[in-house]
């Protein structure tokens, strides 16, 4: 099973749009997305095959990560706080269907 991954890493300048999003497999995220994740202003978004997508954003002070599933039309998003070895484990466990049922845990959240 494959994923799209699209981000942006501040301190070194790649970034990498949802509409050129790159073929990973979720243990190829856990190996070579997450450890880049540094700065408060980076972020990883994983898209599946129908353009649903899950994101990440680094709380690097807090040593945690905001994982949410945003919900433009209703302008909102369902999300959590977890440590890395939550999230290493949760991508590593994400079915083929990305919403807000496929994670554990999340609340919603109006923007």
């Amino acid at each position: 099973m494959g994923f799209r991954v699209f981000y942006l890493i501040n301190r070194s300048g790649e970034c990498v749009s949802s509409t050129s999003a790159v073929a990973m497999s979720p243990k190829q995220i856990c190996e070579q997305m997450i450890g880049r994740l540094s700065s408060p202003d980076d972020y990883l978004g994983i898209l599946d095959d129908e353009d649903r997508v899950v994101q990440i954003l680094p709380e690097p002070e807090r040593s945690r990560y905001y994982l949410e599933v945003p919900l433009d039309a209703a302008k909102a998003s369902y999300g959590r706080y977890v440590d890395r070895e939550e999230l290493l484990e949760l991508i590593l466990r994400l079915p083929e269907r990305l919403d807000e049922r496929s994670i554990p845990g999340l609340t919603y959240k109006p923007w």
